[in-house]
């Protein structure tokens, strides 16, 4: 790096006037330009959905788009008391603070649900967040550590458009509403770099309140990320730093105090969501993942945990030159950390095993005694490597930034030309494509013009047929439709099992139990004692109605019902039993 340019040392002290901050701080033509190219991109990304907002649905999503609409109409239902609700789970509720409810988004966005309703604000969610996470890594880069606004784009494109982001923008909003993470790495460089240590720790402070309401599970890794770079460069670590984070945490907890302890202590909270030994395989590193230009979604099938969590394809390409850059860049300390930072993450993500290609190797990793640390507990290992995306962001930036600098006096060999073709043939393979939709179904009549009311309410529950339930949330989105007039039994939820861990879903009863076999195949005999205990449960679930919608097992399902409640009523394109 040449001297006194920021990519030299990321964390670098560097004493600038204010005349200088006031001027780099300001949004330029050229800075406008960059964030427009992101919000095509990220508009793009999304364009299926947004042409066809009505029936849309991320095909890979699986029961994931019903589950965060729900959680935006209940945000829009009420704004005001939205870390608790009996609209799910009736009557014990869900903790929506225990749950990944992105209260951060759904309470702003409160508006365009009311106006618009669920699927706009999902679609949005998704798009802005997108865009907003590459907008917020261009600027951290380009005001805090490189001088190259064209360095900038391209690291801060790469942090929001790797594939291990886009894996998560096709259903969980809580790994794509990112865009506060950079803002919080920038406070952290600003007090290493020893500058004012209370404004820039109260920003911190109040930046990690509001990203606890978008992401306590990003936050987390964020933060494993940065005391790993930390303990690869010591240096960078001052009681000045200290002291700002110190004041970051004295602003932080008065704000999140109360629905932390309802997240942990509440009613419906859970001790721990254990995922077991799960891990990425490590030929995933190389792999080109489901969503990328060169991707195959049956080949990356193989060896991903499912579609929206192949955390660590990155392709080959990459990663030879991420070892390139490494070695290139050694000597630059912040280099020589970041790529510490990123192996290590990627180690963390393999699991309790190592497995390569499907196969266990016997090999234990570190992750089998992390994942026993408390919060660590309840994370899923994998997400991980999503570091690795914002870290070889960084590290690309730094290396455009020095490319740029060396063909300023290159004058003989086209550097520009050579370097800038490399990295589009190396980077396009990976580029995502369009996310696939499939079609929703139209939400029966009977919830949309309100035959519900005669039988259910605020204190009867409907219970659908099948259950609602993690492999079933299509009721969540009819419950939305609805305008969220009634409450559901059973759900698409975590809360506690009988033990008080985490579980996905509710705690089924019974009768629930047998209804979702026979929507998943099962041949279930209906006597005197089913019957019964039908009519305990629809009491325990304070059932107004049962209802059977458009289903491919429907002709069984009603017979069941019929012979658990009676004969059905046809009404309003569904079957129901009032209670």
């Amino acid at each position: 790096m040449q001297p006194g340019g920021r990519g030299k040392c990321l964390f670098n002290v560097l004493q600038k006037s204010p005349t200088i901050r006031r001027v780099t701080a300001r949004l330029t033509a050229r800075d406008a330009v960059v964030i427009g190219i992101y919000v095509l991109a990220a508009v793009l990304l999304y364009s299926r959905m947004w042409t066809d907002l009505r029936h849309g649905y991320l095909y890979n999503s699986m029961q994931d788009q019903n589950m965060f609409e729900w959680f935006f109409a209940v945000a829009a239902a009420s704004p005001g008391d939205a870390l608790f609700t009996t609209l799910q789970n009736y009557p014990f509720g869900v903790n929506m603070m225990a749950n990944t409810s992105v209260l951060g988004l759904g309470i702003p966005l409160a508006p365009i649900t009311w106006l618009f309703g669920t699927t706009v604000t999902w679609t949005l969610a998704l798009t802005a967040s997108v865009a907003a996470n590459a907008a917020g890594w261009y600027w951290v880069l380009s005001r805090h550590i490189v001088d190259s606004r064209t360095a900038a784009a391209v690291g801060g494109a790469f942090c929001a458009f790797a594939p291990p982001m886009i894996t998560h923008a096709t259903a969980h909003p809580n790994f794509t509403a990112l865009f506060v993470l950079p803002f919080i790495v920038s406070r952290v460089i600003l007090l290493a770099r020893g500058e004012n240590m209370v404004r820039h720790g109260v920003i911190l402070g109040l930046l990690v309140a509001y990203q606890i309401f978008l992401g306590e599970e990003p936050l987390l890794i964020a933060a494993t990320a940065l005391v790993i770079y930390a303990l690869a460069r010591p240096s960078i670590v001052s009681m000045h730093l200290v002291k700002g984070v110190g004041i970051a945490a004295l602003v932080t907890l008065p704000l999140v105090a109360y629905p932390l302890w309802h997240q942990f202590f509440g009613p419906q909270s859970y001790d721990g969501l254990g995922h077991g030994p799960a891990g990425n395989d490590l030929a995933t590193v190389t792999a080109f993942g489901s969503y990328s230009l060169a991707g195959d979604p049956e080949q990356a099938g193989k060896i991903a945990i499912n579609p929206t969590e192949e955390n660590a394809f990155f392709g080959w390409p990459l990663v030879i030159l991420v070892v390139v850059l490494a070695i290139w860049l050694w000597r630059v300390a912040a280099a020589r950390a970041l790529v510490i930072t990123a192996v290590a993450m990627v180690v963390l993500s393999l699991g309790w095993e190592l497995t390569v290609n499907g196969e266990k190797t016997g090999i234990p990793l570190p992750w089998v005694i992390v994942s026993e640390l408390p919060l660590y507990d309840s994370m899923l290992g994998p997400r991980l490597a999503m570091a690795c995306a914002p870290v070889i962001g960084i590290l690309l930036a730094m290396a455009c930034h020095r490319i740029l600098t060396l063909a300023a006096h290159a004058t003989h060999i086209p550097l520009r030309l050579l370097w800038f073709g490399a990295l589009a043939a190396i980077l396009l393979p990976i580029a995502p494509t369009p996310l696939p939709i499939i079609e929703r179904a139209d939400t029966p009549a009977y919830f949309t013009e309100g035959m519900w009311r005669a039988h259910a309410g605020p204190d009867k529950s409907v219970m659908t047929v099948p259950p609602a339930s993690a492999g079933h949330s299509l009721p969540l989105y009819w419950q939305a439709e609805s305008g969220m007039g009634f409450a559901l039994a059973e759900g698409y939820f975590v809360g506690p099992d009988r033990d008080g861990l985490g579980h996905y879903g509710a705690v089924q009863r019974p009768t629930s139990r047998l209804l979702d076999q026979i929507a998943q195949g099962y041949d279930r005999p209906i006597g005197p004692s089913e019957r019964a205990q039908a009519q305990i449960d629809l009491r325990y679930w304070r059932a107004g109605v049962i209802v059977l919608g458009p289903h491919e097992r429907q002709r069984e399902l009603r017979q069941a019902c019929d012979a658990l409640f009676g004969n059905g009523t046809y009404v309003g394109g569904v079957w129901t039993w009032p209670v």
